[in-house]
């Protein structure tokens, strides 16, 4: 059962990651007593993780750009990002501490770069305030109407009056993330969409020689494209990174919900590349065609149009012989060249996933309908967002929401809070 209906109620908050660790913050900054409960040995495991090449705590760019980064979930994301979105969570890091810039590519982070000192200021300020914390507490469901924990004491059973849930997708399995939820809570009868992997890479049958001259290396300044299985074209600019199973990076993360479902529908998909997206097809044709004297092509492709390296291995892997030896074809080649993707990685390779607790299942404080007092919050629900500072603006945000709908809810006459997980 849940503590007593007294003027001092508890939370148990499961999942220490960004949405859990905010929840927490909000509902001890309102009194109320808090237990953050994670089944690993400490807390943002995957926030130290996803800094570890330099934290992306959000985007600069004008809001109905942020906003749109969440597809079809817009309207639902929107409300959080209004009271807590990115300029707020700049000013939030700044009361730890941690100063923020802007990048040229519009990415915000941290002065110094790092998460650590971030999250060591936040940890500490959370215990300072009173939040209490239970690391290797692995979630269970309930026994008796009381959340259970596998621990390294064995099984535990605890009194709440609410509950955050914080529990993450299934990407990144070993730093705590692994989906075991979605069966305790489809069990309490909560619809759930399918975990998929997000931000995740393709699969490319790379010859072996490509894969091992060219596997690990960075293809900067090409623009990708293809269009879907409902007929939308999709565009992006960036750069992405040849791995020994196909390709992965922040511009392939960028069209990967798209590309997936895509994959999904219909099976293999074909990008365009454009290796040379700051110059026109004209242009590339004129200096393909161009004549070349005694130079050998991958000199004339080099010093005309700035083709070497990966670029010049990308051409070779994807088009024959006779197509990369007639400059008409070449030249078409570099501002389209067909890439095959056939198939996504596995979703323990993903940054992130797709699917999750639908927001059907919960009113608008993310208060789950089937389960009156528990709320989640963060990626297991079913949204997703690309890479560049968006998943964590978000996850923020909705612990922030999730607390914010607990405070209301304590707030109900006794009556009004008994709960079917109070109740096995």
């Amino acid at each position: 059962m849940p503590s007593s209906a007294s003027s001092h109620p508890r939370v148990a908050v499961i999942g220490g990651g960004p949405a859990g660790l905010m929840a927490a913050e909000v509902l001890v900054a309102a009194g109320l007593g808090v237990d953050l409960y994670d089944g690993m040995l400490s807390a943002g495991r995957k926030f130290l993780m996803a800094g570890r090449g330099g934290l992306n705590l959000t985007h600069a760019e004008a809001a109905p750009d942020f906003l749109s980064r969440y597809g079809a979930r817009q309207a639902r994301i929107a409300p959080w990002l209004d009271s807590f979105g990115p300029a707020a969570l700049r000013d939030w890091a700044m009361g730890l501490g941690t100063e923020t810039f802007i990048g040229s590519s519009g990415r915000v982070f941290p002065v110094g770069m790092k998460a650590a000192p971030l999250l060591r200021a936040w940890l500490h300020r959370l215990r300072q305030a009173g939040v209490r914390f239970h690391m290797r507490h692995r979630w269970l469901g309930w026994e008796d109407g009381r959340p259970c924990f596998d621990t390294p004491q064995g099984r535990r059973c605890v009194q709440a009056d609410a509950l955050v849930l914080a529990l993450g997708g299934a990407s990144w399995r070993k730093l705590g993330s692994d989906g075991a939820w979605t069966s305790l809570l489809a069990a309490r009868g909560v619809d759930i969409a399918p975990l998929m992997p997000a931000n995740c890479g393709f699969d490319v049958a790379w010859s072996e020689h490509f894969r091992q001259r060219f596997a690990g290396e960075p293809v900067k300044s090409v623009a990708a494209g293809f269009t879907d299985h409902a007929g939308i074209q999709h565009r992006r600019v960036g750069e992405f990174v040849v791995s020994a199973t196909g390709v992965e990076g922040s511009l392939i993360y960028a069209l990967s919900a798209p590309l997936r479902d895509s994959l999904t529908a219909s099976g293999p998909v074909t990008l365009s590349l454009d290796l040379a997206p700051d110059k026109s097809p004209e242009r590339v044709e004129a200096e393909i065609t161009h004549p070349r004297g005694s130079r050998s092509l991958s000199s004339h492709l080099q010093s005309r149009v700035g083709i070497t390296g990966v670029k010049a291995g990308l051409l070779r892997e994807c088009l024959g012989r006779e197509d990369y030896g007639d400059p008409l074809r070449l030249a078409q080649a570099i501002k389209a060249l067909p890439l095959v993707l056939r198939g996504t990685r596995p979703m323990d390779e993903a940054i992130s996933t797709a699917g999750g607790v639908r927001f059907e299942d919960m009113d608008a404080d993310l208060m789950l309908k089937a389960l009156p007092g528990v709320f989640c919050a963060g990626e297991m629900l079913d949204w997703e967002a690309p890479t560049g500072g968006y998943l964590l603006t978000a996850c923020f945000a909705s612990g922030r929401v999730a607390a914010a709908g607990v405070i209301d809810y304590l707030r109900r006459p006794a009556p009004e809070r008994e709960a079917p997980w109070t109740t096995d």
